[in-house]
């Protein structure tokens, strides 16, 4: 019996390859790809996820190499942990130079288990949950991010699971659309001290269920 499983996102045009064998994921586009992120990706995930979610600018320009160690770190940390259902996938593009074959590190997700809330919870509040979507500014606005959170429900119906989580800051409104776009919908508003001393963007809980 092949241990391969080929589906196509018919939307997309995008083929999605599944190894039953050794938990291999890749989708494909004629544009970029997406696969399950290795160690060898960890620097170039880690520019990405810096650029996304931190500053150059001003005195933010002296403390952006200690942020990006810091991402370093815990990413590397959950590359390494083994955990069966934890995933962090990268979206790849060709370079402009074919001889050298090389791969560019475009954009990037993580899903895995987590509890719904801080503080210690009983197993059965434990959910699946979206993390750290990222893409380069250089390669925005060409599906990149939209294609790594349906990749995810990929994963998740085939791990056996019928919803997916994600939070989102309310003044982050280009993400709040792209998630209303694919079915994301308002689950609650988290509350906390920073939002009412410092005035703080809330962050939204938001959940999709998945088709079956």
């Amino acid at each position: 019996m092949n241990d391969t499983l080929t589906t196509v996102n018919s939307f997309f045009w995008t083929s999605i390859v599944h190894s039953q064998q050794n938990e291999e994921w890749q989708f494909c586009s004629s544009q970029f790809k997406i696969r399950r992120a290795n160690s060898g990706d960890l620097m170039a995930l880690t520019e990405v996820l810096t650029l996304s979610f931190h500053s150059r600018e001003g005195i933010l320009a002296w403390v952006y190499p200690i942020l990006r160690l810091g991402i370093y770190e815990d990413l590397r940390q959950r590359l390494a942990s083994g955990s069966p259902r934890y995933l962090c996938l990268t979206a790849v593009a060709a370079t402009e130079q074919p001889m050298h074959n090389k791969e560019v590190v475009i954009g990037t997700i993580e899903i895995g288990m987590r509890s719904r809330y801080p503080w210690p919870v009983t197993t059965g509040e434990h959910i699946l949950y979206i993390s750290n979507l990222a893409v380069h500014p250089q390669y925005r606005r060409l599906g990149v991010g939209r294609q790594l959170l349906l990749s995810c429900e990929s994963i998740a119906q085939q791990w056996g699971y019928s919803e997916l989580y994600l939070h989102v800051l309310e003044n982050n409104h280009q993400a709040r659309q792209l998630y209303r776009n694919i079915g994301y919908q308002l689950q609650e508003v988290d509350w906390s001290w920073n939002t009412v001393l410092f005035r703080q963007p809330r962050r939204f809980f938001l959940r999709k269920p998945l088709q079956k």
